[in-house]
C-alpha cells in the first residue's frame, strides 16, 4: 500500500521488544508484505527496552511509547486553569462515574465523550499534569463516597484514591501519540493499545482495526487477582479496561480475532457480528517441517516463555504423577525467561524439587530453530491458562506431533481430533490423557500425521497474511483484488527474507527462535 494508506501498528508489551506468540504474529505480518509500508508504535515500560527483532525494510518508522517513564512534557501554555480547568473536572467526574457506575444506562456514551475530551487534552500536553492536581484526588474521593453509586467500595483512603490516580494517569498517556491521517490504525491486541487508534479514529477519521490474540480483559481480571491494591482502586482500574474494551469493540471499522473463542468474547463485549471476521493465525509448513523419528527416551517437550500465564506448575505437577508410571521420562522446556519472570522460575525449581522430579526436568532457554523444540518431544505440551490461537500448537502439529493442552482461547479449535485437550489446571488430568499416548505408538503416530495435515489444509502463513492484506486495501478504500495461494507464494518467495527462510528452515531473521 505505498500508493495510497499505509498501516500503523500498535502494540503493548510485545513487537519488536519481547518475543513471543504475537510478537511472531507481528513480524510474519510485516515481513509477509513487503509492498505495505508499516510505522510501528510499541506501548514499552520505561521506553528503554531494546528491539530484539530484525525490523525489515518496509517497516519505515518505529517509536516506542513508555507508560512509565518520565511525565510528557507540559502544553505550551503551561497547566490548565480557570474555566478550562473547571471543564475538565467536570469531564474527569463523568469519567469516573462512567467507570464505577456499570449499570447506568448512559456510562458507556459518558466514556467515550470522556475519552474524546481527554484525547484532545493528551495532544495538547495538558492531561498529565492535570491527573496529578490536588483537585483530581477530592474529585475522586467524592465520587468514592456518593451515595447513589450501586457500587461504592467500602472505606477507600487517599493513598488508595493516589494509586488509583497514578496508575490512570500512566495508563492514559498513550492517548497523546498522533497517528498519521492517510494510515490504517491496526492495534494487535484491546487494551491501551487501542488508546491511538480511538483518539485517531474520533479526531482524525483514521480507519481502525483491532485484532485479539489472547482476551486482554480476561487477563486483567486474571492479573488483578494477586495485585498488591486494595479493593478501591482494583474496582476503578478494573473498570477502565472494562469500558475501554467495549469502547475498542463497538468503534473499531473491523474485529479481526484469531478464532472463533474470541469473537463471542467481542461480541458479548459489545460488538456488532456483522463487523467481526476471524482470521487464524498461521505457520509455514516449509519452516515446520516432519519432525521424524521421535527421541529414544520418552520425551515431553514445551516451547514457549517462562510466564505465569502458562502455567508451568500445572506442567510440572503433571510430570510428576508421570514420572511415577514412567521413571525414564524427561520434561524439556523451551524458551526465555522474560524480565520480571525470573521469581517465577525459581518456584517452578522450588516446586519441582519438592515434588521429587528436579533430575528429569530442564530448561533449554531460547532455541535458534524452534522446530528442533518439538522435534525434541514424544509429546508436545501445552499448560496455559489463557491464550488465543497459539503457534507452539500449530507449530508443533506441522512438524508432525501430537499435543496435550488445555481447553483455552482457540486451542480446541487448532486441535480437532489431532490431540488431546483437558481442562486448565488439572495436572492429574492432564498426566493420564499423556500417559495414554505415551502408551500407544500407533495412536501418536496417526495422530502427528493429522495434525500436519491441518495446518498445511488450514492454517498456513499464507492464509492468513493474504487474508491481511485484503483488509488492510479494504480499510483503506482501495480495489481488493482475488490473489490466489500458488501466486501470493510466488510473490513471498521473490522477497530476500523468505528465500533466507526456505534456505535455514526458521521463520525469524535475526531473531529466530524464542518465546511463543
Amino acid at each position: 500500500m505505498s500508493h495510497g494508506r499505509h498501516v500503523t501498528m500498535l502494540t503493548e508489551g510485545t513487537y519488536p521488544h519481547v518475543h513471543g506468540g504475537v510478537s511472531t504474529w507481528c513480524d510474519q505480518l510485516v515481513r509477509g508484505m513487503p509492498e505495505v509500508d508499516f510505522n510501528v508504535i510499541a506501548l514499552t515500560g520505561s521506553g528503554r527496552e531494546p528491539v530484539t527483532w530484525q525490523l525489515p525494510r518496509n517497516v519505515y518508522r518505529h517509536t516506542a511509547v513508555p507508560l512509565w517513564g518520565p511525565p510528557p512534557a507540559r502544553g505550551r501554555h503551561g497547566a490548565l486553569r480557570g474555566r478550562a480547568f473547571r471543564r475538565f473536572t467536570e469531564t474527569y467526574e463523568q469519567f469516573l462515574l462512567s467507570l464505577l457506575d456499570p449499570s447506568a444506562s448512559t456510562a458507556s456514551t459518558a466514556f467515550s465523550d470522556a475519552l474524546r475530551a481527554l484525547a484532545r487534552l493528551a495532544r495538547t500536553g495538558h492531561l498529565t499534569a492535570a491527573l496529578r492536581s490536588e483537585t483530581v484526588l477530592r474529585t475522586l474521593m467524592a465520587v468514592w463516597n456518593r451515595p447513589d453509586l450501586p457500587t461504592a467500595p467500602a472505606g477507600p483512603t487517599i493513598h488508595d484514591a493516589l494509586t488509583a490516580t497514578d496508575l490512570l494517569e500512566h495508563a492514559l498517556r498513550p492517548l497523546a501519540v498522533r497517528i498519521p491521517a492517510d494510515s490504517v490504525a491496526h492495534a494487535v491486541s484491546s487494551g491501551l493499545a487501542t488508546l491511538p487508534a480511538l483518539a485517531a479514529k474520533h479526531l482524525d477519521g483514521v480507519p481502525f482495526l483491532l485484532t485479539e490474540h489472547g482476551i486482554y480483559l480476561r487477563e486483567r481480571y486474571l492479573g488483578h487477582r494477586t495485585a498488591a491494591q486494595r479493593w478501591p482502586v482494583k474496582a476503578l482500574v478494573l473498570g477502565f479496561y472494562r469500558r475501554l474494551n467495549s469502547e475498542g469493540y463497538r468503534q473499531a471499522d473491523l474485529i479481526t480475532p484469531c478464532n472463533r473463542y474470541n469473537r463471542r468474547w467481542e461480541e458479548r463485549g459489545g460488538a456488532s457480528a456483522d463487523k467481526i471476521r476471524t482470521v487464524y493465525n498461521g505457520v509455514d509448513p516449509h519452516a515446520f517441517p516432519d519432525a521424524g523419528p521421535e527421541p529414544e527416551v520418552p520425551t515431553l517437550s514445551w516451547c514457549g516463555r517462562i510466564d505465569p500465564i502458562k502455567d508451568l506448575e500445572t506442567l510440572v505437577r503433571a510430570y510428576a504423577f508421570l514420572r511415577a508410571e514412567l521413571p525414564e521420562l524427561r520434561l524439556r522446556l523451551f524458551g526465555p525467561v522474560p524480565a520480571g519472570c525470573e521469581d517465577y522460575k525459581l518456584r517452578l525449581e522450588k516446586l519441582a524439587a519438592e515434588l521429587g522430579v528436579t533430575d528429569g526436568i530442564t530448561y533449554e532457554g531460547r532455541i535458534d530453530d524452534v522446530a528442533r523444540a518439538y522435534a525434541a518431544g514424544s509429546v508436545v505440551m501445552l499448560s496455559s491458562i489463557s491464550e488465543g490461537f497459539p503457534f507452539s500448537i500449530i507449530e508443533a502439529m506441522s512438524c508432525g506431533r501430537t499435543t496435550v493442552s488445555t481447553d483455552v482461547g482457540g486451542v480446541r479449535e487448532a486441535v480437532g481430533d489431532t490431540g488431546l485437550v483437558v481442562p486448565p489446571r488439572e495436572p492429574e488430568l492432564m498426566a493420564r490423557a499423556t500417559l495414554a499416548l505415551l502408551r500407544d505408538d500407533a495412536r501418536r503416530a496417526e495422530l502427528g500425521r493429522m495434525a500436519r495435515q491441518r495446518v498445511v489444509e488450514k492454517f498456513t502463513l499464507h492464509r492468513s497474511v493474504d487474508g491481511f492484506r485484503h483488509i488492510y486495501r479494504e480499510l483503506a478504500g482501495q480495489p481488493v483484488l482475488p490473489v490466489h495461494a500458488d501466486d501470493a507464494w510466488t510473490q513471498r518467495l521473490s522477497d530476500p527474507w523468505y528465500r533466507e527462510l526456505a534456505a535455514w528452515g526458521s521463520p525469524r531473521t535475526g531473531a529466530r527462535g524464542g518465546g511463543r
